[in-house]
């Protein structure tokens, strides 16, 4: 009896130390399947109290499968002079639920949300980095914030993205009264185990056992098909306004009388200079091209996200004054300077990045976008800058902010508008060869590229790098070709036409192959496509190709004298839902010279799961062609 008892004390002392539910061991299968993260608690409690006040409380418990799963447990919150965090704290369990760390506030980092640039003081952020020293862990994160700005509404996602799964969600929101009821818009919630429950005061979304998703080649981004809901509310507050929104055309109004009233205001001294740089110049895109380039050479981008640094930019006079600001202070400084010289612009809102990503058209909230650019109006058009580049050609934004719907902030209003797209053949290459094969296996010869929309975005800053690593860039670009060297290069960077120009001289050892009195090699040197998607038997996700664009090339390949063409590949010529793909090759036995040409158009769209294998198979066939070889034999002279 006295063993049993002692026993017993001894495994209570044990299980008082753990928390039994959080045991890694007692995960289902189910959920850790295609799964680096298990999200074993994702909870938040809203309590709306007035247009200007709002509390909430959020609890995270996140079970750790390995080191790709610690972006799930990254305990942070940003807070600002109109944001208060009253509590925060976590704790850290090992694979058994057992305590090993507790980390109360003053454990957590205090940074500035702006790497320490003064001009953003207020913005800032608790954070804490945690060092695994095994796999599984769980972290319990939970927080509690009070704010006065409820212009900015907590979003929710039942699964934050790719291999994460849940055991519970939920997100619950309480109102003082009808007047602060939110607005709540749902997105792919049927296919999902969620429940919703409506009352007075109260709404409450609950989901449980959400396994994991596992990504696939060529997938759409998850947030256009995960379950989630983007929330606001009509009569908010936020930065000491209040505002009364249903429609991006009065949330552009509020924008604009607002968060925008006064910060363009310069002093004379710069308004003159401003004046003084468009002197004899009467059109006014000619003018707002002179502004964006002395903007550039005159001021530098700090990077402080719209959601960090705040949506108020900072006024035009002081960043004329130190010379720096971020996406929305730079870009509200050029319209300033604009403005100074007679030419109207629009602060514009775009949500950045290289997946294009629309304004919700029937949601209008602050929440959407994460960076500001500016909208020139010009015949019946609109040309779009990017005040944070300084090398960007006018009127060339690229992949970051291309073909996507974009709030464009007016003095009447707001509107929605799809800003310039860079699309399949507008994204164009045009590589022009004139190369020798020797008898000794090697090449040499010149190699002339000009590309436009996004490939010249990609191309283009070449002319700013070293010489090092434009040698290094260009044996990376043909890595197939083995033992390139570098011998001349010349660029031609046409800013009014946006067209990149590069003029090569190359050449390479041992890039045929010789047996006995025949060489071998692959007439397409200088742009060969060898990329085949992996392959899925039970594919699950549809397929999508977000860009498009146009390859096309044009060899003139002189053969060794001596040699004579034995054997060609057969031309190719392919048509698909996805493209086209052509390759000709022509012998000129007077010459002794091989004229190759290739087109390959890869065209924007989403297509069914049930496509991808026929996707893949163009690509393979792709990739084969490009890799055909020629075949000459040395004649009997």
């Amino acid at each position: 009896m006295r063993l049993l008892l002692l026993t017993s004390f001894f495994l209570v002392c044990i299980v008082s130390g753990q928390k039994s539910n959080y045991q890694a061991l007692l995960l289902d299968k189910t959920l850790v399947e295609n799964a680096n993260a298990v999200v074993r608690l994702d909870e938040m409690q809203i309590h709306v109290e007035a247009r200007n006040r709002m509390v909430y409380t959020v609890k995270q418990v996140v079970t750790v499968l390995n080191k790709m799963g610690n972006r799930y447990a990254s305990p942070r919150v940003f807070y600002d002079s109109d944001k208060k965090i009253k509590h925060i704290e976590a704790y850290v369990y090992d694979k058994m639920g057992k305590e090993i760390e507790h980390l109360k506030k003053r454990d957590f980092r205090d940074v500035s949300a702006a790497d320490g640039i003064s001009l953003y003081i207020d913005d800032r952020l608790l954070t804490y980095s945690y060092t695994p020293i095994q796999y599984p862990y769980t972290m319990e994160f939970s927080y509690e914030v009070e704010t006065s700005d409820t212009g900015v509404f907590p979003s929710w996602y039942f699964l934050s993205g790719y291999l994460a799964s849940v055991e519970k969600s939920h997100y619950e929101i309480t109102y003082a009264s009808s007047d602060l009821k939110p607005v709540i818009k749902e997105y792919n919630l049927d296919d999902f185990p969620i429940e919703k429950e409506e009352r007075k005061g109260r709404i409450i979304y609950t989901a449980q056992h959400l396994p994991a998703v596992k990504s696939e080649v060529h997938s759409p981004d998850y947030s256009s098909m995960g379950p989630k809901l983007l929330v606001r509310l009509e009569h908010f507050h936020y930065k000491g306004f209040d505002g009364d929104v249903d429609d991006w055309n009065q949330l552009g109004s509020w924008v604009n009388n607002s968060l925008l009233k006064g910060r363009t205001e310069l002093s004379e001294a710069t308004r003159t200079m401003a004046r003084n740089l468009v002197n004899g110049i009467e059109d006014d895109l000619e003018k707002a091209k002179v502004i964006y380039k002395y903007v550039q050479d005159n001021t530098r981008y700090i990077s402080v996200q719209i959601g960090i640094g705040g949506f108020r930019p900072i006024s035009a006079i002081e960043v004329d004054r130190v010379k720096y600001g971020d996406c929305k202070g730079l870009s509200n400084y050029t319209k300033a300077l604009l403005e100074a010289v007679g030419v109207d612009s629009y602060y514009t809102v775009v949500e950045a990045g290289p997946r294009k990503v629309d304004f919700e058209e029937d949601f209008a909230d602050l929440r959407q976008g994460n960076h500001v650019i500016l909208a020139i109006p010009y015949e019946d058009k609109y040309y779009w800058i990017d005040c944070t580049s300084q090398i960007h050609p006018f009127g060339f934004v690229g992949d970051f902010t291309d073909d996507r719907k974009v709030l464009v902030v007016k003095p009447e209003g707001g509107e929605l508008v799809s800003t310039v797209a860079y699309n399949n053949k507008q994204n164009h290459q045009s590589t022009k060869a004139k190369f020798n094969v020797l008898e000794d296996g090697s090449i040499s010869g010149k190699v002339v590229i000009a590309t436009e929309g996004v490939q010249y975005d990609n191309r283009f800053t070449l002319e700013e790098k070293s010489k090092d690593k434009i040698s290094k860039h260009y044996k990376d670009y043909w890595s197939e070709v083995n033992n390139l060297n570098l011998h001349s290069y010349e660029f031609d960077n046409d800013r009014e036409e946006i067209r990149f120009t590069e003029v090569v001289e190359v050449s390479a050892k041992n890039y045929a192959s010789i047996s006995g009195e025949r060489i071998l090699f692959a007439p397409n040197a200088f742009n060969k496509n060898s990329y085949v998607p992996q392959r899925y038997r039970n594919r699950k996700l549809p397929l999508e190709i977000q860009r498009g664009f146009l390859d096309e090339d044009a060899f003139e390949i002189a053969m060794p004298n001596g040699y004579a063409v034995e054997a060609l590949p057969e031309n190719t010529k392919l048509e698909t839902p996805f493209g086209t793909y052509t390759m000709e090759l022509d012998y000129n036995s007077e010459t002794n010279t091989l004229n190759y040409k290739r087109s390959f158009f890869l065209k924007k769209g989403t297509h069914p799961k049930e496509e991808y294998a026929n996707y893949r198979n163009f690509r393979k066939k792709i990739a084969s062609a490009d890799n055909a070889q020629v075949v000459i034999v040395k004649t009997n002279l």
